[in-house]
């Protein structure tokens, strides 16, 4: 459990805007210095998503600029993007190594995303134009203690202490050098010059809580500083987990329970929460709430021994002896000497009437208890930390996560439900820190044909293909069509005005001869109003008529998905349809199968359709296919190089597959494209 959390001096984005740094001022097709300027003030005041769509003009116009990428990736730091940041300093180093700043946004995001020394060689490379820079000077401290550099880290916090007598985040800096040390006497001295230098610091009282608690043993006084922290910084859900376990210490148990809830309240996907309170609810015998916690630990960490074994005794004492049973037997594949577990397995077995069974179970679990003379199983008990770790540190101080690591993380994303609360009135989703949202983490959609669609203010851009232009511009359809991913819902009158377009059509169609224009405008207006069974059957008569129409085999793909999505909805809520999943699955995929023939149609009369392309990843992803997906969003890239939707399901595959290095790259490049849902992944996934 985190006791205090790490100190990070970010650089401020107001200092930021009046930095000096030489640009060359030439007019081109925009005003780059003018856009440069409302980028800047966008980001002045936070609007940093929009600040990004500025700075992407300048940076298309003139790509030689080193400014653009520098303010580009502070928005980016500010959007918690930090790899996306670390790479836009770069190429603002590249084009102009003098901008001090850039090296020091550059080390803030290396050392948030953990590479300490690469870090540090930025901020050595600030001290050399600015040798007594507080922030560079704190910071490569910070670094030094985390790659166990304490020589030099205590040389650095000297330096800094001697320029800087009363910067009371070196003396809280300077007693995690001490605590790191196991001098928590030099420490504890340390964290209260802080609060004597400045007492409204929650860091201190956080670090010094946990002095007391560690080592002191001191719980009530810990609880005094812990509740002086969260007076001082009441939304980090990490003190009130920390509290909640004091007062359980205290015995406490509902103060405990309220902690741990208000934690999950303001972070709904942390594990540690839902585990601890699991435990305590275990202990006030809520065994059925205490299942559900467990099953979330579960569900974001299938390999978390202690979460699985619990579970499964609950399962047992609440007398769902098979499910307790499939616990077991996972724990038993790979600890299979857990004597315990083979004991309770043997329970359960009995009381289903599985004699033998239970009898086979319990011979062995005996022989191992006469062996071990315990009843735990040393093996499981001495190997369940390697088993189970899921982040190493290499050589050089940084951390790696393992693709199940990575796999898992992400599906604790998917879990979470959406804060569907009551909102301000204003409630603006571009401006700020958008990371901080509860976004619904999933896939963009694929792009259909409709009547209708919803902009945004970031990405108001319309989506071009030229089958749709060239309909647009017949003017032979009752509506003027777009390509969109974002269809809206429709009031009651926009849904007549379709009904009454679809008895045009229909007068059309059966008093003159049938135009192929006429069908795919009816199947439109069918698809507007929910019912892909007919669009279908217009769109096979237009094929019929035209076999090389890609625009129709496009909108009959969309159409063949809908009607899956609609079957397999029916099929969820009929009772009376028995639960076949092996059924459904096959069934399913020969239906996909005919969505992605009459997408390859599209890309046969239509080459390099990237909507195509995008809608065929679309489908792969949905069916779990996920590296065709990825190839389908690749190529869609490969044609079109500023699609925002194809990096960010690109990112998703890869996160899901358990890549997070090139599933972060691809979030990082969709958000600078303005997909917004591409912050909270990655300030999660980071």
């Amino acid at each position: 459990m985190k006791l205090f959390s790490n100190i990070y001096t970010y650089i401020s984005v107001s200092v930021l805007m009046f930095a000096v740094i030489s640009a060359q001022k030439v007019n081109a097709q925009i005003n780059t210095e003018q856009v440069m300027n409302i980028g800047r003030n966008a980001m002045y005041f936070e609007d940093y998503v929009l600040s990004i769509q500025y700075f992407n003009q300048v940076i298309g116009v003139k790509p030689y600029l080193a400014e653009p990428y520098f303010y580009r990736a502070v928005a980016k730091l500010n959007l918690s993007d930090y790899k996306g940041a670390e790479d836009d300093c770069s190429k603002a180093i590249e084009r102009n190594p003098f901008i001090v700043d850039a090296y020091q946004v550059r080390g803030v995001a290396r050392q948030t995303l953990r590479d300490y020394k690469g870090a540090i060689a930025d901020y050595e490379t600030g001290l050399k134009q600015y040798p007594e820079h507080k922030q560079f000077l704190m910071n490569k401290a910070m670094c030094e203690v985390a790659i166990k550099q304490y020589d030099k880290a205590a040389d650095t916090y000297g330096k800094l202490m001697k320029v800087y007598p009363k910067y009371y985040n070196a003396y809280l800096g300077r007693a995690e050098l001490y605590l790191a040390q196991n001098d928590t006497t030099k420490a504890l001295d340390d964290v209260n010059k802080c609060l004597e230098l400045n007492k409204n610091e929650p860091n201190a009282y956080v670090m010094r809580s946990g002095i007391k608690m560690s080592y002191k043993k001191d719980v009530q006084s810990a609880l005094e500083d812990m509740n002086e922290a969260i007076k001082l910084e009441p939304h980090y859900a990490g003190y009130f987990i920390n509290r909640a376990y004091m007062k359980y210490k205290l015995d406490d148990y509902f103060g405990a329970m309220a902690d741990y809830d208000y934690a999950l309240s303001l972070e709904p996907t942390n594990v540690t929460a839902y585990y601890n309170r699991a435990l305590l609810k275990m202990e006030v015998s809520e065994n059925n709430k205490a299942i559900e916690d467990f099953s979330y630990v579960l569900k974001s960490d299938p390999k978390n021994v202690l979460a699985r074994y619990n579970r499964a005794s609950l399962y047992y004492k609440t007398g769902q002896y098979k499910k307790a049973i499939g616990d077991y037997d996972k724990l038993l594949e790979v600890y299979p000497n857990f004597q315990m577990a083979l004991y309770s397995r043997s329970e359960c077995k009995r009381l289903l009437g599985d004699v033998a069974g239970g009898e086979k179970d319990y011979k062995r679990s005996q022989e191992l208890y006469k062996k071990n003379k315990s009843g735990n199983d040393p093996d499981m008990l001495a190997n369940n930390e390697d088993k189970n770790i899921v982040e190493s540190e290499t050589q050089d101080g940084t951390e790696f996560e393992s693709e199940d690591a990575v796999k898992n993380k992400f599906n604790t994303l998917l879990v979470v439900e959406n804060d569907n609360g009551m909102k301000p009135e204003y409630d603006n989703k571009t401006r700020g820190r958008v990371q901080n949202q509860n976004m619904k983490i999933d896939y963009e959609p694929m792009f259909v044909l409709s009547c209708y669609t919803q902009g945004g203010v970031v990405r108001d851009n319309l989506y071009y293909m030229k089958e749709v232009d060239e309909v647009n511009t017949s003017r032979l359809l009752q509506f003027v069509v777009y390509l969109t991913n974002r269809v809206p819902s429709l009031y009651e009158d926009q849904i007549q005005r379709h009904f009454n377009s679809i008895e045009y059509y229909n007068g059309m169609l059966s008093t003159s001869q049938p135009r192929v224009i006429d069908y795919l405008g009816r199947a439109i207006d069918f698809m507007v109003v929910k019912n892909p069974e007919a669009a279908i059957t217009d769109l096979d008569k237009a094929i019929a008529m035209r076999p090389n129409f890609a625009l129709a085999y496009f909108v009959r793909a969309t159409a063949r998905y809908q009607q899956i999505e609609v079957e397999a909805l029916n099929i969820m809520n009929d009772d009376n349809v028995p639960n076949d999943a092996a059924f459904a699955q096959r069934k399913q995929a020969k239906e996909y199968e005919a969505v992605m023939s009459d997408f390859d149609k599209v890309m046969e009369y239509s080459p390099k359709n990237v909507y195509a392309l995008y809608n065929k990843g679309c489908v792969y992803a949905k069916s779990g296919n996920l590296t065709s997906a990825i190839s389908c969003f690749t190529s869609a890239i490969e044609v079109q190089s500023n699609f925002g939707e194809a990096y960010y399901n690109r990112g998703l595959a890869y996160l899901q597959l358990g890549n997070k290095e090139k599933g972060i790259s691809d979030l990082s490049k969709a958000g600078e494209l303005g997909i917004l849902p591409s912050y909270s992944v990655l300030k999660r996934m980071n």
